[in-house]
């Protein structure tokens, strides 16, 4: 920039943290006045494409508001501040260049997918008109797009495993940036505006539910603080991979994904820690597995570059045709948790409730939309938009692909038995028991099979099918080897299941010497973690 520095303008999206922020990093040495902005963009809280749903729900405003606050009063003390409006941010923008008449640069980080990409062609519309320049940088993923063996964009493997290995082989993650403890100013006389509330945006307040997995408020400090327990105060990360499949309880998993869809903390930041924690305690599968899932969502982001519109496409990635239902009374019973199946139904009615589900939660009820329901995917994709706190458009309907066998998987015929899954991972009916109370009465593992229950037994435990809880929607004919097996004739316990082959491969690959993992990579098939889900750091 030449003459004058002026002022920037900082457009934060998906990205509240002043940590490893290279927007506002490059606005600190290149400016003298900073305008860290935040835009509420009307288009975020208008209807979904295909079905209509509401884009934006009350879990996950609440949990954006609280990340508002939280980045303000962390700019606050650090001698600037955060500027929120309600509007387009390319409207928001031009009206701040033209007020101010010292914008010099607007700054912000990009995206991968198209409504996002639309608002920045604008902003690059709204900045040649005045003259004023354009710097954006790359800052969502753990290994930036820069980096990646694949250039161009276009020779991204298509299976996760292609990926993985390659950039375990041969790519760096770049160091996370620090912050200064002072940052420069906001522009004299420009007024920081309100934080608007729930009632702005015509929705109540949700009430916390007291079964919920994940009790935690949105923002930065938040989610390092998040890190800092589950990392350093409990030791929790080196046995994430023996828990990570649990149901009940914050403590199950990491938890970091509704803060990494705001950016609230960075992958960077996270592979840092983990890092440290494995010099300075141990390093095992578990801390490996942290990085591995942060490689899946890293994965779907650069899916989502790859092919643009067509994740969103009935079709998917494969272009295959399916023909999907559109039945909206199968879609009430399933998104009302009354489909009859216990173990869909338990997560169905945690996530309304809550705003989260598990990640062993979202593979089955997704298979059991699209594979023993078929209905079509993108009606779950949808209210997985509207309800989770950690939507994230590039995981949420990568995810939704891969489950439906139109995306990254190489295994289209991927389908869940959801009697064996409740057995494996529910095995004495506890989660159900939380989530579906009419069952409560039902001993054992029995309740997630009520249908297969005597006359006697369900009056016994006060139970009514298609009265007091509903007869199940559909059966599969697999389910039936499943009814009144006992839980632990299963090879996997609760909460253990992992690779079905090859479970070693990539912590060999982690752990080894770049130069040997690379040789071990050649030996090995193109199997090994592609078993595995791709449901990984949306919750984890």
């Amino acid at each position: 920039m030449s003459g004058a520095a002026g002022t920037a303008i900082c457009l934060l999206r998906c990205d509240l943290r002043a940590h490893d922020n290279q927007v506002l990093h490059w606005a600190q040495h290149n400016a003298d006045f900073v305008v860290p902005l935040y835009c509420f963009d009307p288009r975020h809280h208008q209807r979904t494409h295909c079905y209509g749903l509401p884009k934006t729900g009350p879990h996950r405003l609440r949990f954006l508001l609280e990340s508002v606050r939280d980045l303000r009063e962390t700019l606050k003390r650090k001698g600037s501040t955060l500027v929120v409006r309600k509007g387009k941010p390319e409207d928001v923008v031009c009206d701040l260049i033209t007020q101010l008449g010292s914008v010099t640069a607007v700054v912000f980080h990009e995206e991968a997918t198209q409504e996002e990409l639309d608002v920045e062609k604008g902003l690059c519309q709204v900045c040649r008109q005045h003259g004023v320049q354009i710097q954006t940088f790359w800052g969502s993923t753990l290994y930036h797009r820069d980096d990646l063996p694949f250039r161009p964009i276009d020779r991204l493997p298509d299976v996760y495993t292609h990926f993985r290995k390659a950039l375990e082989c041969g790519a760096k993650v770049r160091p996370a940036l620090r912050m200064a403890h002072q940052l420069k100013p906001p522009a004299p006389g420009l007024e920081e505006g309100n934080i608007p509330t729930m009632e702005d945006f015509g929705q109540k307040d949700p009430v916390t539910d007291p079964r919920t997995a994940f009790p935690c408020s949105g923002g930065e400090t938040q989610a390092l603080m998040r890190l800092q327990y589950y990392f350093w105060d409990t030791n929790l990360v080196a046995s994430y991979k023996e828990t990570r499949n649990g149901l009940v309880g914050m403590d199950y998993s990491t938890k970091f994904a509704p803060w990494l869809a705001l950016g609230c903390i960075s992958p960077r930041y996270i592979y840092e820690q983990i890092q440290k924690y494995e010099r300075e305690r141990t390093a095992n599968q578990s801390t490996y597995w942290v990085v591995f899932e942060l490689l899946w969502r890293d994965y779907f982001r650069f899916v989502a570059l790859k092919y643009g519109t067509r994740i969103f496409s009935l079709k998917g990635l494969q272009s295959k045709e399916i023909p999907w239902k559109k039945d909206l009374q199968l879609f009430e019973c399933w998104k009302e948790g009354r489909t009859g199946v216990p173990f869909v139904d338990a997560n169905m009615r945690e996530l309304s409730a809550t705003g989260f589900m598990s990640n062993r939660g979202r593979q089955n009820v997704a298979s059991f939309l699209t594979k023993d329901l078929g209905l079509d995917w993108r009606m779950g994709a949808e209210w997985f938009e509207y309800l989770l706190v950690d939507y994230d458009v590039c995981s949420n309907y990568g995810n939704w692909l891969y489950s439906a066998g139109i995306g990254n998987d190489p295994r289209d015929s991927r389908k869940f038995n959801m009697i064996k899954q409740g057995l494996d991972y529910d095995g004495n009916g506890d989660y159900v028991r939380l989530w579906v109370p009419e069952l409560q009465g039902i001993k054992g593992a029995d309740i997630h099979t009520p249908w297969a229950l005597s006359s006697a037994a369900l009056s016994q435990a006060g139970v009514t099918l298609g009265d007091t809880y509903p007869q199940p929607v559909v059966t599969a004919p697999e389910w039936s080897r499943h009814i009144h097996q006992k839980p632990g004739g299963s090879p996997h316990p609760r909460g253990r299941r992992g690779p079905a082959q090859h479970k070693n491969r990539g912590i060999d690959f982690y752990f080894s010497h770049k130069k040997d993992a690379c040789r071990r990579l050649k030996e090995c098939s193109a199997g090994g973690f592609a078993a595995e889900s791709a449901w990984m750091m949306v919750n984890g």
